[in-house]
């Protein structure tokens, strides 16, 4: 399996105030629930009135289009990553799933992938 590291650093966002979702200009994911309304975006397109955010998150992505009846490729990448003791935070879409995890553990986090015969085609 195929995955592609996301340019920029990238922070998590959320209000639990009632807020219009805009469009950035650049990759946002939001997610509204009964309790609150996130959002995952570049770090530099974070719009300024978010009620808590933490930046200092790398991305990235399974390449490709993944069809409902794959299983467990989320699964291995956490777990292969949790054995490192690397959080991640994870969100998915239509066409496939994406994992941020803290700056800091990019590198490790690459080397426990390929361990698990992932390959990275950028970074």
């Amino acid at each position: 399996m195929v995955l592609e590291w996301l340019d920029g650093e990238f922070a998590v966002a959320k209000w639990t105030r009632d807020r219009k979702i805009e469009e950035l200009g650049c990759f946002s994911f939001w997610s509204r629930t009964d309790q609150e309304l996130s959002l995952v975006c570049p770090k530099d397109c974070l719009p300024e009135d978010a009620e808590k955010q933490e930046g200092g998150w790398a991305g990235f992505r399974v390449v490709g289009q993944m069809d409902f009846t794959l299983v467990g490729i989320l699964a291995k990448i956490s777990g292969s990553l949790a054995e490192k003791k690397i959080s991640i935070f994870a969100i998915s879409t239509f066409d496939t799933d994406y994992v941020f995890i803290k700056e800091n553990d990019a590198n490790a986090a690459q080397k426990a992938l390929e361990s698990m015969d992932f390959d990275f085609i950028k970074k």
